[in-house]
């Protein structure tokens, strides 16, 4: 009886490799970080007219227009397990970016950032028990205590408006976790967005009515709304799939450094040398804690 012929070894697929750093995705992360932090200030400049509250009305519009149309929420299908975390996350998305332009408009769009990027770190460090990241921790404080030190011109409103910012950020990280797990795609993200766009709805009318906008207003307004939420999402979308997360983390510590230049620039907010060594603090210690996790891992 004739062997059958022995079969060849199965050939085991090749593991795929991370994405690498490319100098377009590195382009596209300049270009994020700067539409952000430009979006932020075109919309300070309507500040006057329609005030902080009014600029973020029309943000959150924007927002739930482009996250709507690409998560295409069933919110029929949704259950309570599912609904509860959608309904934080919408409340907190809105609180967020009302907290910061409210910073933006008392202490200036470089420090507020800085502050409002507080969350995400302690959220990093938390996470951790590493003697590094207690360093990072320790040089965070002291970054945030050299921005806080008292003066006579001291906004303490405007900065605990910022820290406020930041703590609506580590909750906005921790919900969008939670209704990640709970809802396929990106459905949560848009429910949450179309939710908080409901919410300001009788703010941007009251608004409306009580301060009427001009087309110039209105136009800043629409212009931060594209620059903060649109461009950014879709660019970090772009981005995610030719750089390495950690990498993206990376470049995401420096937006202080950004939003205090954009501000210098852009709407002539001069900081002194102690308000950029906190804001260098502040961005070691992210860059630095992340860095390390990176090495480590």
């Amino acid at each position: 009886m004739q062997e059958a012929p022995a079969r060849p070894a199965a050939t085991p697929l090749p593991t795929p490799e991370p994405p690498r750093t490319s100098l377009a995705g590195v382009a596209t992360m300049v270009g994020s970080g700067l539409s952000n932090q430009a979006g932020a200030a075109i919309g300070s400049l309507a500040f006057p007219v329609i005030g902080p509250v009014g600029v973020v009305a029309v943000r959150q519009y924007v927002a739930a227009a482009l996250l709507l149309a690409v998560g295409r929420p069933r919110f029929r299908s949704f259950t309570w397990a599912q609904w509860w975390p959608v309904l934080l996350l919408a409340a907190v998305f809105g609180t967020m970016n009302l907290s910061l332009y409210t910073a933006v408009d008392r202490v200036g769009l470089g420090l507020a950032v800085t502050l409002e990027f507080l969350g995400p770190l302690s959220i990093a460090l938390a996470a951790t028990r590493r003697r590094v990241d207690v360093c990072c921790a320790l040089l965070a404080v002291a970054g945030v205590v050299t921005l806080m030190r008292p003066r006579p011109s001291t906004d303490y409103a405007g900065m605990a408006l910022g820290l406020l910012a930041a703590g609506c950020w580590a909750s906005y990280i921790l919900l969008n976790r939670t209704v990640g797990r709970r809802i396929p795609g990106a459905q949560g993200s848009g429910a949450a967005a179309g939710l908080s766009a409901l919410m300001f709805l009788p703010v941007g009318i009251a608004v409306a009515v009580h301060q009427p906008p001009t087309v110039w207003a209105a136009g800043c307004a629409v212009a931060s709304g594209v620059l903060s939420s649109a461009v950014p999402y879709l660019a970090d979308l772009f981005t995610l799939r030719r750089v390495p997360a950690p990498a993206f983390g990376l470049f995401m510590s420096v937006n202080p450094v950004l939003a205090a230049v954009v501000g210098w620039v852009a709407l002539g907010q001069r900081l002194g040398w102690p308000e950029w060594a906190g804001i260098g603090a502040v961005v070691t210690a992210n860059a630095l804690s992340i860095g390390t996790a990176r090495r480590s891992g």
